[in-house]
């Protein structure tokens, strides 16, 4: 049990401040403008703490006080320390109207409250509060309110919140560290911090949604001037890519909340169908022919050419040639190369064309050497090998 004296604050100044011969105690408690306490034992502040008319800055950390002491004398503190004491409540603290920074963490405070009265709080720490298990750390609206214009730096770290709905109102922060919470939802970060249009820092590690898909890059296209997330720098690179990508999808996504409002599920609208990439039109082959078509000629004049080349090549077997000619009134029929088996007897009947094919044997049908025929009709010239079963078409 520590309580704060004279001797002991007269002990805490720097040593760029130090008593003069001449000047009386009061005297120099007054002149002081910082205070270094930290780490004495301290569980009671006192009456002696209002001489120090002038302090600014006030280090009361890692003692044992439990309630944040009276300071109505000390009207100019911009600078309060008061982590890992054994706190329960912000109180008295309403005379401090210029308090710029408030230190908290490490106590047992559970609801943030008692800062309407501070007008000019830029920056409070209030991280890592030692509840009892199942609480987490709440916020008083009125108090929020209050210091939503000036509040900057907001830490909360460490406070099993599972919500950050109640700071929406804190729309001038600079930085926020909400590290080791139990953040689980994405939309209401982005409906938080979607606001906070100067927030420049976020610290979220440690929640349950830093495990989510594409964590770190939903974030940034969440807060569009963020340079810092989890300690980490944000590239300028990366940042327009994401947020160029995000604006992209909304504009895809506007256009086709558009076309189901009007319609179901076709494509009616003539801008939607001009962005649509277009479609290659390949040349389609020519379509296949079946069989050998014989052209320029009808069906009828067709097949007499074909009889009369048949008779004509029955008459030349007794007499051994390889060529017969036949003229028309269209054109000439010309035999080159007529190769024709021949049987072993010499009184053979003159037989046909189709008559030697047939009679030739099974087994050497594969064998038997191609007839060659060349038709010319005017100026078309055809070569063919004709064999058994072809198929000749004609238009």
């Amino acid at each position: 049990m520590v309580k704060l004296t004279i001797d002991l604050i007269a002990r805490g100044t720097s040593g760029y401040t130090k008593k003069k011969r001449d000047e009386s105690m009061q005297q120099y408690l007054k002149r002081l403008t910082h205070l270094y306490l930290e780490d004495r034992c301290i569980d009671e502040v006192g009456e002696d703490l209002s001489m120090c008319r002038n302090l600014t800055v006030l280090y009361l950390y890692d003692n044992q006080l439990l309630k944040i002491p009276i300071l109505h004398h000390n009207q100019h503190l911009t600078m309060l320390y008061l982590q890992n004491n054994d706190i329960h409540k912000i109180e008295n603290l309403s005379p401090l109207t210029r308090l710029i920074k408030l230190y908290l963490g490490g106590n047992c405070i559970t609801v943030i409250e008692g800062l309407d009265k501070l007008e000019h709080l830029q920056e409070l720490h209030i991280e890592n509060q030692r509840m009892p298990p199942g609480e987490k750390l709440l916020f008083d609206p009125r108090t929020l309110r209050a210091i939503s214009s000036s509040l900057q730096v907001l830490n909360i770290a460490g406070n099993n919140l599972d919500s950050i709905k109640d700071i929406e109102c804190l729309r001038n922060l600079y930085q926020l560290h909400a590290n080791d919470n139990l953040l689980t939802d994405m939309k209401e970060l982005a409906h938080v911090i979607g606001g906070m249009f100067r927030l420049w820092r976020l610290d979220l590690m440690g929640n349950p949604l830093c495990h989510k898909a594409k964590y770190r890059d939903r974030v940034i296209v969440m807060a569009k001037n963020l340079d810092v997330l989890d300690g980490k720098e944000i590239s300028e690179t990366s940042r327009r890519f994401l947020h160029s990508w995000h604006d992209a999808r909304e504009v895809q996504k506007k256009r086709r909340e558009e076309h189901l409002r009007k319609g179901s599920g076709e494509f009616r609208d003539s801008a939607l169908l001009r962005e649509l990439p277009p479609v290659k039109d390949y040349p389609r082959p020519p379509p296949k022919i079946p069989g050998y078509m014989m052209p320029g000629l009808p069906r009828k004049q067709f097949d007499e050419i074909l009889a009369r080349t048949n008779s004509n090549l029955a008459e030349d077997t007794t007499q051994q040639t390889h060529s017969a000619s036949v003229k028309t009134r269209s054109g000439i029929l010309r035999s080159n190369s007529l190769k024709i088996y021949e049987r072993p007897s010499e009184n053979v009947a003159p037989f046909s064309l189709a008559d030697k094919i047939a009679s030739a044997p099974v087994g050497r049908r594969r064998q038997r050497q191609p007839l060659t025929m060349s038709f010319e009709f005017g100026h078309l010239d055809l070569s063919r090998h004709i064999q058994k079963n072809d198929i000749i078409n004609s238009t």
